[in-house]
C-alpha cells in the first residue's frame, strides 16, 4: 500500500476527511518549520559580558546613542550630520528601497483577494429578408462583472506575505543601518580634517623655528664662527620641514571634498562651514555600553539580519505548499437589454441578469522536479541568511571589543605622549639656547627639533584616534540613527 493509501486509511479510521488529510499534514509541517526556525537563534553563542571593558553593570544608554554626536560638543559637526542625513543620496536610495518593498508587500497583499473584471459590449446585427425585401436591424448591449480568486487554503499566499512583510522590515532596518554608517563616516572624516589642520599648524610652527636656527647658522657662518656644513645641515632640515606641508594641505583639500560628498553637496560647497575656526573635537564622557545582547538588539543591521532569516524561512515554507491542491473560484454575473437606458431597470435585469460561478481544484502531478528543485533552492537561501546573520554577529561583537580597547589604549598612549612632547619642546628651547652660548654644536639642535617635531605630530595624531576610536565604539554599538 502506498504511504498516501496508509495516511488515508488512518484518517478514515479516526473520521477524517480528505481535506481534513491535507490540513492536518499541512500543520504537522508547519510545525517541523517551526522547531526549525527557532535554531538558528542559538547558531552564535552570545557572551554575556565585554571581554574588554571595565563596566560590570548596567544598561547600554540607548537614548543618549540617538545623537551621539552631540556628545562632543561641536557646533560644524552637529551641522555637518545634519546636511548628511538630509541630502545624503545613500540615505535617499535607503528611503526609496523602503517604498519599493512596501509596493512590493501590497502586489502580495492582492493576490489574497478576488480578482474582479468589468466588460461592457455592444452588438450589432443586420438581416436581410430576401422574401419581403425587407432589412432589420437590432442592437444588443451586455453588462458583465466577471470574478476570479485563488483560495488561500494552506497558506502558500500567506507565506509569501509575511515574507513580503519581513522584506520590508528588513528595509527599514536597512535604512537605519545607513544612517549609522552616514554619521559614522561624516564624523570620521570631519575628525581626520580638524587633525590635518592641527598637524598643519605644528609644521608651520616648526619651519618658523627652523628657519630662525638656519639665520643663526648663517650669521656664525658668515662670522666665521661655523663652516659651510652646518650650513647646508640648517637649510636642508628646514627644507624637510617644509615639503610635508603640501602634502598636509592636499589632505585637507581631499577631506573637504569627501565631506560634501558624504552631505551630498558638489566639491566646494561646504568650504565656507568647514573654514569657520575649529580644532580636534573633544573626548566626549563614558556612555554605559551594557551587555553584548543589548548592543546586538540595537544594531539595525543585525535586526536586518534576523529579518532576512524569517523572510527566507517563510518562502521556503511557501515553496514547499506548492505541492499542495490549489482551489480557484470563477465567477460571473451579466445583463443584457436592447436599449442603454433600459438595462439597470428592474424590468431588464430580472429577464436577462445571468449568473455563474465555478470552483475548481489543482493539483501538481507530473513537473518534471521544478517543485523540489524550487524547495532545494529556498532550503539553500535560507542558510545563506542564516550564515549572513550569524557572520554580521560575530563581527559586531568584534567591532565593540576592538572599540573598547581602542578607547583605552589610545588613552594610554596620549598620555605618555603628552609627557614625551612636553620633554621634546623643553629640550628642542635648551639646545637651542646652548648652541647659541657656543656649547653645543649645531646637531644636536637639528636633532632636539626633528625630536620635537616628530613626537608633536604622533600626539595629534593620536589625539585624533582617541577621538575617533569612540565614533567607532558608538557606531557598533548601533548608535545614530532615528526611527522613520
Amino acid at each position: 500500500m502506498s504511504p498516501r493509501k496508509r495516511l488515508s486509511s488512518v484518517a478514515r479510521g479516526v473520521g477524517l476527511r480528505p481535506t481534513g488529510v491535507m490540513a492536518l499534514c499541512a500543520s504537522m509541517m508547519f510545525a517541523g518549520c517551526a522547531n526549525h526556525r527557532d535554531q538558528w537563534k542559538d547558531s552564535v553563542d552570545v557572551p554575556s559580558a565585554w571581554k574588554s571593558s571595565t563596566q560590570r553593570n548596567g544598561s547600554l544608554d540607548a537614548a543618549a546613542l540617538k545623537k551621539w554626536w552631540k556628545r562632543f560638543g561641536d557646533p560644524t559637526l552637529d551641522e555637518l550630520i545634519a546636511k548628511a542625513l538630509a541630502s545624503s543620496p545613500d540615505i535617499k536610495t535607503a528611503i526609496s528601497k523602503v517604498a519599493q518593498a512596501r509596493g512590493e508587500r501590497s502586489v502580495q497583499l492582492a493576490g489574497l483577494l478576488p480578482s474582479l473584471t468589468g466588460n461592457a459590449s455592444d452588438r450589432l446585427q443586420r438581416r436581410d429578408e430576401q422574401s419581403t425585401g425587407l432589412v432589420t436591424r437590432s442592437e444588443t448591449y451586455n453588462l458583465s462583472l466577471d470574478m476570479t480568486w485563488e483560495v488561500d487554503l494552506f497558506g502558500r499566499q500567506m507565506q509569501n506575505l509575511a515574507a513580503a512583510t519581513k522584506d520590508v522590515q528588513q528595509t527599514v532596518e536597512n535604512y537605519y543601518a545607513a544612517q549609522v554608517t552616514l554619521t559614522g563616516d561624516v564624523a570620521t572624516a570631519y575628525i581626520t580634517y580638524r587633525a590635518a589642520q592641527a598637524q598643519l599648524d605644528v609644521v608651520r610652527r616648526n619651519v618658523e623655528t627652523r628657519r630662525e636656527t638656519t639665520e643663526i647658522t648663517r650669521w656664525q657662518q658668515e662670522a666665521g664662527v661655523s663652516d659651510m656644513l652646518e650650513l647646508q645641515q640648517a637649510v636642508s632640515t628646514l627644507e624637510q620641514a617644509r615639503a610635508s606641508i603640501p602634502a598636509i594641505e592636499q589632505t585637507i583639500s581631499e577631506t573637504k571634498n569627501q565631506l560634501a560628498v558624504l552631505c551630498g553637496q558638489t566639491p566646494g560647497a561646504l568650504d565656507r562651514l568647514l573654514d569657520r575656526p575649529g580644532s580636534i573635537p573633544r573626548v566626549p564622557s563614558r556612555i554605559a555600553v551594557g551587555i553584548p545582547a543589548q548592543a546586538l538588539n540595537n544594531r539595525p543591521d543585525v535586526r536586518a539580519t534576523v529579518y532576512g532569516v524569517l523572510a527566507a524561512y517563510h518562502r521556503k515554507t511557501a515553496a514547499e505548499l506548492e505541492r499542495f491542491p490549489t482551489i480557484n473560484l470563477d465567477g460571473s454575473l451579466g445583463l443584457e437589454a436592447l436599449r442603454t437606458g433600459t438595462i439597470f431597470s428592474p424590468e431588464a435585469a430580472a429577464r436577462t441578469l445571468a449568473g455563474s460561478l465555478l470552483a475548481s481544484l489543482a493539483q501538481p502531478i507530473f513537473e518534471g522536479g521544478a517543485i523540489t528543485a524550487n524547495i532545494h533552492i529556498n532550503e539553500e537561501l535560507a542558510k545563506q541568511a542564516v550564515y549572513s546573520y550569524q557572520s554580521t554577529v560575530l563581527t559586531a561583537l568584534s567591532e565593540v571589543e576592538n572599540a573598547l580597547v581602542a578607547t583605552r589604549k589610545t588613552a594610554e598612549r596620549l598620555e605618555t605622549l603628552r609627557k614625551a612632547d612636553a620633554a621634546a619642546q623643553d629640550a628642542s628651547q635648551l639646545a637651542t639656547q646652548q648652541y647659541q652660548a657656543g656649547e653645543v654644536e649645531l646637531i644636536t639642535v637639528l636633532e632636539a627639533q626633528r625630536t620635537q617635531l616628530s613626537v608633536e605630530e604622533e600626539r595629534v595624531n593620536t589625539e585624533a584616534d582617541q577621538v575617533r576610536s569612540y565614533v567607532q565604539l558608538y557606531k557598533s554599538l548601533g548608535g545614530g540613527w532615528q526611527p522613520l
